[in-house]
């Protein structure tokens, strides 16, 4: 696989001065156009034998092009904050925006290929990490992002040379470590696991590009070539894509776009898990009091414990609309130690959460180890009010169970107690609840008139709902269905759950 990047390939410093300043024009025009477009991000991981220019092609892209719109990131060990949460945290939280450009160094393929190597990986453990990878990347293209991948590769005898020579220049010995020397003698061993890197995650999408890094003029020509025509052809799609759009009427594009809506046969009521719910349920007063105070106090044991051995809870609350998710919410919270607790209310994306994918802004809230996090609504408004009210497309809805589900399992893999509970009401309940509040001064501004436009797409969201359980309930990350008709019940049920779920993480 690395044999035609060990041919040794030269480009002359004359012909270099020649043709890098239309590179660089090319470059800087190719990157104001992306700016303009504003739909994709531009990502570029540099991976490679240690020695072979990765550094300084980063630097040269940077001086080539304007660093403002350029977001540089190298990663090392990570740091006590990173090892807290789960492991793509950190470069979930440094993805680009749309229409910037992210150069990556020492990004989510180092430590894989790095544990291989030594022997710290089994197959069976490398491929699935890779696997994960490779569910990242595909997430990230299938929301339109562009990626490049660069595998900067010397022979042995190359990078012991490249090093050495490193080493003898007193301005640059800096940049040879113990660890290079280290890596250069299980030389074979990484090649091996980087050719099983490249041969599992090379994609359509997400494609490894093999360069040669003995000469520095011949890589960053390559390189600078590489990066060019891929964002030229995709910025050829999108012009031709938006002249097609402006010949076609307004009615046939929006066809296309949109997503069929859901139905059921006419004057019937759609069967859905929902449906089959006992919305009788319910507590008195005199036991409510007794249990709240019970579950509050096993709840608030519980979470101490889990504090002092690092154990996070999320929990995920989605429901109708006055279903009781904001009391639910504050009955936990008033077991909780404010210091360690957060509510994160989700509504529409902000400008700055619309220029990434969908999961970033959820990635980013993920809190420190030994804290509660609670989000009111979630990442589930892909597959609920986005499917429903046609802002998302069918494929990107569809395809968004997955992406939901790998996202959950790495949130379990990192031991979080994740806990999804679905508050439900009868269609009944609410109009009796959205009239309450009509009249409750203190209530009053809780009722929107989006609140009753979702209520006449009832049957539609009720479909949505039992097709997300469908697929996203799993055995790590299930569902919990709310019986919620009675408050009293439901805000019961609620805590002891959580109680449940936390004491089987802490063995009690």
């Amino acid at each position: 696989m690395f044999r035609t990047a060990e041919l040794g390939r030269k480009i002359s410093k004359g012909e270099y001065k020649t043709e890098a300043p239309l590179l660089r024009q090319q470059l800087l025009e190719a990157q104001q156009a992306l700016r303009k477009y504003n739909k994709s991000p531009v990502i570029i991981i540099f991976a490679g034998v240690d020695g072979a220019g990765k550094g300084e092609t980063v630097n040269l892209l940077n001086e080539w092009m304007d660093p403002r719109w350029i977001t540089t990131r190298a990663y090392d060990l990570p740091t006590q904050e990173e090892q807290e949460r789960p492991e793509m945290w950190r470069y979930w939280r440094d993805l680009p925006a749309n229409g910037k450009i992210g150069l990556f160094l020492s990004s989510w393929y180092s430590k894989p290929v790095l544990e291989r190597a030594h022997k710290q990986l089994s197959d069976i453990e490398f491929d699935d990490r890779l696997q994960q990878i490779l569910a990242f990347e595909n997430a990230l293209v299938d929301d339109g992002a562009i990626i490049l991948k660069f595998w900067m590769h010397l022979s042995k005898d190359a990078q012991k040379k490249r090093l050495t020579t490193l080493e003898k220049d007193p301005r640059l010995s800096w940049r040879v470590t113990k660890k290079d020397w280290k890596h250069w003698k299980k030389y074979d061993h990484f090649l091996e696991a980087a050719e099983r890197v490249i041969m599992r995650t090379s994609t359509g999408g997400a494609p490894w590009n093999i360069i040669e890094g003995g000469d520095a003029c011949y890589r960053g020509l390559t390189v600078g070539g590489i990066i060019l025509n891929t964002i030229e052809k995709q910025l050829n799609h999108w012009k031709q894509k938006t002249e097609a759009e402006a010949h076609k009427p307004e009615l046939e594009m929006r066809a296309e776009d949109a997503t069929p809506p859901l139905t059921t046969q006419a004057n019937t009521t759609p069967v859905t898990l929902l449906s089959s719910l006992n919305m009788d349920n319910a507590l008195s007063k005199k036991v409510y009091k007794s249990e709240l105070i019970k579950y509050q106090g096993i709840l608030n044991q519980l979470h101490r414990k889990a504090r002092e051995r690092g154990i996070s809870t999320l929990l995920v609350f989605e429901g109708a609309d006055a279903a009781g998710k904001g009391g639910a919410i504050r009955r936990i919270t008033a077991a909780l130690d404010a210091r360690n607790v957060q509510v994160i209310p989700i509504a529409a994306p902000t400008d700055e959460e619309r220029v990434h994918h969908y999961l970033w802004r959820f990635w980013r809230h993920l809190s420190r180890a030994g804290r509660f996090t609670i989000f009111d609504r979630s990442w589930y408004g892909r597959v609920l009010v986005e499917r429903v009210e046609q802002f998302a497309r069918e494929k990107e809805w569809r395809r968004a169970y997955a992406e939901i589900n790998d996202f959950e399992s790495q949130l379990v893999e990192h031991n979080i107690v994740l806990v999804k509970f679905w508050v439900h009401i009868d269609k009944d309940e609410q109009l009796e609840r959205f009239k309450a509040r009509e009249v409750t001064p203190h209530k009053k501004w809780k009722l929107t008139d989006e609140d009753w436009r979702n209520r006449e797409k009832w049957d539609e969201y009720e479909l949505a709902v039992n097709d997300m359980v469908e697929h996203t309930s799993t055995r790590s990350n299930p569902w919990v269905l709310v019986e919620g008709n009675d408050k009293l019940y439901s805000r019961i049920k609620v805590l002891k759950t959580v109680c449940e779920h936390l004491g089987r993480a802490l063995d009690e």
